[in-house]
Formats: C-alpha cells, structure tokens, sequence
C-alpha cells in the first residue's frame, strides 16, 4: 500500500513538473510567431479565464481527493460513486455559467484593457475574440478537474496524472500548430492565431477528460464491486457532500487565487494607467506583454521550489495534531531554509543575468531592452511568491487557513493603489515595485499569524538563511566574473542573440557549478541530497 502510495506522488509530481516545463517551453516559439503585442493579447483572454477557471473548479482535484479518501477509510464506498454522479452535473452546470459569464463578459473586460479612441495597438474587437474563444474551455475543465479528484481519493494516480500530461502536450500542440498553420500556410491575422492559440485550452481539455473517462469505464465494473462490497455503504445528502467539499476547497482555492489576482491587477491596469501619463497603446501593450512574459519566468524557480517545500508541509501537519508544537516549529525552519536554498540562487542569477537571459528566451524582436530591465527587477519577487506559497500551506497545517483571506486581501489592496501611485514615477517598473508591497503585506500578515498561534520566532530564520545567503554571495561574484569576461572576448565576434546566449550560458553554468559545488558541502546541502535519495 505504501510503495503504491509513494509510486503514485511521484507520478503526480513528475506529470506536475512536466507540465510546467510545457507551459512554460511553448511561450517561447508562441511569442516568436505573434509577437510581444500578440502576446499581450494572448494575456488578456489568459487572465480573466485562469480566475474563472478557479472559482468554477473551486480547487476540486484536491478536496474530492480528500474526501473520496476519508469515506473510503470508513468503508463507504458508495458516498465517493455518489460523488462521482451528483458532482458531474454540478460541474458541467457551474462550467456552463462561467462559459456564459465570461462569453458575455468579454466586450466590458476588452473596454478596460483596450481604449478604442487609439487604433495604435489591439483592438477591442481582438480581445473581445480571443477571450470568447478561451471561455469554451469552461465547459470541460470543472468535471474534468473532479474526475481527477476521484481517482486520486482511490490512491490511483496514474490517471490523473496521464490526463494531466496528455492535456498539456494536446493543448501545446494545438496552440503551436495551430498559430504557425494561421499566420504562414493561411496568411491570415495574428488575432486569428492568438484565437486558435486560446481555444487550445478548450481541446487540451478534451483530450484530458477523454483519458479520464477512458479508464473510468474500463475500470467501471471493478470500480461497482467495490461499491457494492463496502461494510458501511451510507448515502450522504446532496447538501452535506458540497458543504464538506466547499470546506475542504476554500483553502486551496485562495492560495491557488493570489498569483493569477496579481497578474490580472497587471494586465487590466497598465494599458490604462501607461496611457495616463501619454503612452501610446502600442507602447503600453508592450510593456504589458513584457511584464507579463518576465512573470513566466520568475515563476519557473518558484515552481521547483515550492514542490520540494511543500513536501514538507504534512509533516509539519502531523507534528500539529500530536501537539509537538517544538517540532513544528524546526520543521517550519526547516522548510523555509530549504525554500531559500532553491529560490535565492535563482532569483539573484535572473536579476544578475536580465537581459541577455531575456533576449536569449525571447528574442532580440521582443523588446529586450525594456524586458531585460524588468526582469532584473521582477526575479528577486520570486523569494515573496515562494515564501506566500509556503507559509500560507503552514497555516493550513496548523487550522488557520480562514485567516488567510484577510492578508491576502490587505496585499491585493495595496498592489492596486501602488500601481495606480507608481507608475507616473518609476514607469515600467511602478507594477513590479506595486507586486513586492502587495506580497511583503501578505507574507508579514502569515508570519504574524504564524508566530501568534504558535509561538513562533521569526527572528530564528536569520541564522537559518545564513547558509544560502553566503553561499549565494559567491555564487554571484562568480556569474559577474563570466558575464563580463564572455561579454569582453565575444562582444566583437558575435550578433546580439549569439552574444546573449553564449553569455547567459556560460554566466548560469558557472554559477551552477560555484553554487551546487559549494553547497552539497554545507549541511544544508548534504540534508536535501538526503532526502532526495529517500524520496527516491
């Protein structure tokens, strides 16, 4: 049951980790082919749809889970196939209003984005296209997000996580296929092949939920057995089965909610607070598509690192419940030291490393000079991102995720009004100083709750960070010393792009190698390669 259990997080882990580096590869010949101010309108269907999506899911894959187990554990198997049925019509009825909702939604969300008195950039009627072709994709994901949590709650995995790859590789495909096939084979418009790019959530989905329904009904007579051979088979009422689910869901539904807030802050803002101090829409969809492609990739070190950390949060949960609040309090250290371990080197080498890793990415057509500057000012959030992530899943651990709705709340506040602030001083860079208020606000009101309830000292995370601190200090003086020297001997020789990439390449090689070399030496370093061979 064990070895079971362990095959199938690691399953869902791999398919996680794989559909990151998917989602996040695609961008990058996507971006080539449409362009920044393709991009931008990429976003503007992308964001509303990602809020919709989690309100419409309400973090199902997880909370099913949870309760089809719990059931399970008490031998009444025909609660979770009960589930199954009721929360299938649920999730196609609550699919189909936010369809409708965002369908109908679309000409009101491209007003604010768009101001139809400039012609210089997209149009309203763009985006009013591209985020009705995305919303189509409402009608699937939510039974298909509920069919993953069934299968999970069954200690089977492999299903969810297949769906889960499958998903992404249709929908990656479609998208890439299906722009290059509109813009050179149709000679059509880039709206167009945004649109396609956009209804690539609806068939990722297809292909996804297709998986799903495959192997329930080759496992249907298997699964009915089951159900029929439960000891303590009870049939729970309608409502008690959603109000247990809601429970369960609102937690990971606001954690899951505060990035894609932020980034819809961005995206319906900074066309027209740019426009209020005399950018042109062009301009401004610019440096709306540049701050959102540098989140993309800020977002790719607080992905490792948040999976690695969170490994750790049940242990933390298991320590709560018996009450070795000691314990709890080293693993906390524990989990944030190690956080830092992965996201400190990260975020300082993309702050150091900024432009020629943007143009390297993105291309010398995708604005580099305005990206570069971005991105070395965004990497450094992505130690805030990590760190949100991470203490808002310790007070879940610990039964205070109510509390999280108030910090989260108070930081959302404070991102718009420093957006609105900011910007006529510090330009671009206004949203990105906006995004550290917003996220420090939040992570001090968790650390506040988290030494409150428990006791905790965060004074105690100064010793903690020393390791990566220093060893991070290094790791830099060392990727300067190849920027520089790989800039002085191929600045002459090569193009701009050759010089970004052989640049970034040799710079992150270098610091890899100081860094990981150093590190395994630490006993920071020798515990995470600890418990990588016992995970594995």
């Amino acid at each position: 049951m064990e070895k079971n259990l362990m095959r199938g997080t690691l399953l869902l882990t791999a398919s996680s980790l794989l559909t990151k580096i998917l989602g996040f590869i695609y961008i990058i010949p996507f971006t080539a082919l449409v362009g920044t101010s393709g991009y931008a309108l990429y976003k503007y269907a992308y964001g509303p749809y990602t809020l919709m999506l989690s309100l419409s899911t309400m973090g199902l894959p997880l909370a099913v889970s949870k309760y089809v187990s719990k059931y399970n554990g008490l031998g009444n198997y025909r609660a979770g196939q009960d589930l199954v049925k009721a929360g299938l019509l649920l999730m196609t009825i609550t699919g189909i209003i936010g369809f409708l909702v965002l369908y109908t939604m679309a000409p009101w969300l491209a007003e604010l984005v768009i101001n139809g008195k400039d012609s210089s950039g997209n149009s309203q009627k763009d985006v009013v296209y591209v985020i009705r072709m995305v919303s189509f994709a409402l009608i699937i994901i939510p039974p298909m997000s509920l069919l993953r949590g069934y299968f999970q709650g069954n200690q089977s995995m492999g299903p969810s996580a297949l769906s889960t790859i499958i998903e992404q590789i249709v929908r990656v495909l479609f998208i890439l296929v299906g722009a290059y096939a509109v813009i050179h084979l149709f000679h059509s418009t880039m709206t167009k092949a945004v649109g396609i790019g956009t209804f690539g959530a609806f068939i990722g989905g297809v292909g996804g939920i297709g998986i799903l329904g495959a192997v329930y009904l080759k496992r249907k007579r298997l699964i009915m057995k089951e159900v029929n051979s439960g000891k303590n088979n009870k049939s729970v009422s309608f409502s008690s089965m959603f109000k247990e689910l809601v429970t369960y869901a609102v937690p990971f539904v606001l954690v899951g909610l505060a990035i894609p807030i932020y980034q819809n802050i961005d995206t319906f803002t900074i066309n027209m607070l740019f426009q209020s101090i005399g950018y042109g829409q062009a301009k401004a969809e610019t440096i709306n598509s540049v701050i959102g492609l540098a989140q993309i990739l800020v977002m790719v070190p607080v992905s490792l690192a948040t999976a690695f950390s969170m490994s750790l949060i049940p242990g933390i949960t298991s320590s709560f419940v018996q009450g070795n609040l000691r314990e709890v309090k080293g693993k906390i250290t524990k989990t944030l030291q190690l956080l830092l371990f992965f996201t400190l080197p990260a975020a300082v080498g993309l702050c150091l490393l900024g432009k020629p890793v943007y143009m390297m990415i993105f291309g010398a057509k995708n604005s580099p000079e305005i990206g570069g500057v971005v991105l070395q000012w965004y990497a450094p959030a992505a130690i805030l991102f990590a760190i949100f992530t991470v203490t808002a899943a310790i007070l879940q651990g610990i039964n205070q995720q109510k509390k999280l709705i108030l910090g989260l709340g108070l930081g959302i506040v404070v991102k718009i009004v420093l957006n609105v602030l900011l910007v006529s001083s510090l330009k671009e860079i206004g949203p990105v100083v906006a995004t550290y208020g917003g996220y420090g606000v939040s992570v001090i009101y968790n650390f506040y709750l988290i030494e409150k309830f428990i006791s905790y000292r965060v004074q105690s995370l100064g010793q903690a960070a020393l390791t990566p601190v220093l060893l991070v200090s290094v790791m830099s003086a060392a990727v300067i010393i190849g920027n520089y020297t790989s800039h002085y001997f191929l600045e002459n020789k090569l193009s701009p792009s050759s010089l970004a990439i052989s640049t970034s390449c040799i710079s992150i090689a270098l610091g890899t190698a100081v860094y990981l070399g150093l590190g395994v030496k630490t006993s920071l370093g020798q515990s995470v390669v600890l418990n990588r061979r016992k995970r594995m």
